[in-house]
This record gives C-alpha cells, sequence and structure tokens, in this order.
C-alpha cells in the first residue's frame, strides 16, 4: 500500500524533467552548431559542446535527485544526509527557476516550477522524524488502549472509591 504518494510523483516528475532538460540543451546545441551561431564572438563550436555539456550534467542532477525521491518513496522515511541536501537544493533551484520563468517565459512555466518546489518541500517535511515505516494497527482491536492492550495505572482511590493507602504522614526539618 502507498502511504504518501507525494514521493513516487515526484520521482516520475523528476526523470521526466531530467529528460526534458537533457534534450533540450542538447537540441540548442546541436542548433547552434548547424547554423554556426556566435554571441560576443565566441566560439561556436565552443557554445555548442558547451550547451551540450550542460544539458548532461543538469540532466544528471535531476536523475540523482528523481533517484532519492525514489528511494524516499520506496523506503518511506525520511531522506538523510546528502539525499536531504540534494532534495533542497532542487527546491532552491526550482524556486531560482520560477522566478526566471516568471520574467522571461510565462505563467504556465512559473506554475510548473512552483508546484515541483512545493512538492519537493512536501516531501521533505511530510516524512520529518520518521525513521522507518509507520506501523499498521492491528485489525483485531488488540492496540494499545484496546481490550489486550496495555492498561492505565489506576489512581490513589480503588474500584469503589476508598483510599488504597493512608496517605504519607507530614515531616518537619
Amino acid at each position: 500500500m502507498i502511504r504518501r504518494p507525494v514521493a513516487w510523483v515526484v520521482a516520475v516528475v523528476l526523470f521526466a524533467e531530467a529528460l526534458g532538460v537533457a534534450m533540450l540543451n542538447w537540441l540548442m546545441g546541436n542548433l547552434v552548431d548547424a547554423q554556426n551561431m556566435s554571441l560576443a564572438g565566441l566560439d561556436p563550436d565552443a557554445m555548442s559542446m558547451s550547451s551540450k555539456i550542460g544539458g548532461i550534467v543538469f540532466g544528471l542532477y535531476f536523475a540523482l535527485c528523481a533517484l532519492v525521491a525514489l528511494l524516499v518513496a520506496v523506503r518511506d522515511r525520511q531522506p538523510a544526509g546528502f539525499g536531504r541536501v540534494l532534495l533542497i537544493s532542487a527546491a532552491v533551484v526550482h524556486g531560482l527557476l520560477g522566478a526566471v520563468a516568471w520574467s522571461l517565459i510565462g505563467r504556465p512555466q512559473f506554475l510548473f516550477m512552483i508546484v515541483m518546489l512545493g512538492l519537493i518541500v512536501l516531501v521533505l517535511v511530510t516524512y520529518d522524524g520518521q525513521r522507518g515505516p509507520v506501523a499498521a494497527e492491528p485489525q483485531d482491536g488488540r492496540g494499545p488502549g484496546g481490550p489486550g492492550g496495555p492498561k492505565e495505572p489506576e489512581g490513589p482511590q480503588g474500584a469503589d472509591g476508598s483510599p488504597v493507602t493512608s496517605p504519607p504522614a507530614p515531616t518537619t526539618p
């Protein structure tokens, strides 16, 4: 049973985003190379190669973030150490890309980036304090407080309301 599907959604979308970013940068590198474009006197081959390398690096980065989200979903516990830092950095990247998308690209792209930011943050805070899978309650009602569970300690009075023991005598120093 899937307890928290948000980590699965984040993993799938980050894998798709990794593939999309890598393909987009590779395409842009091919376009620069095919048209022999230059920006401020830069070598077109260097621009093409840097676009392709950047696409591969960012694609691998988002794929690694997706792998961390997938591990969170499979293990059903919070990310720790490097994985947590990686997801936090992915949230920051999506926030920055959202700001750039708002000003340069448009509202739908901004909305996508902000939804991804929210989903990544939700993965980070949903599993807070969880060290393992959540134990399911027994179906027969014998859990804590049930018929076979631990009983609450009795108070200073017996079942009929009479004191079980006499109160202690006051002491003076």
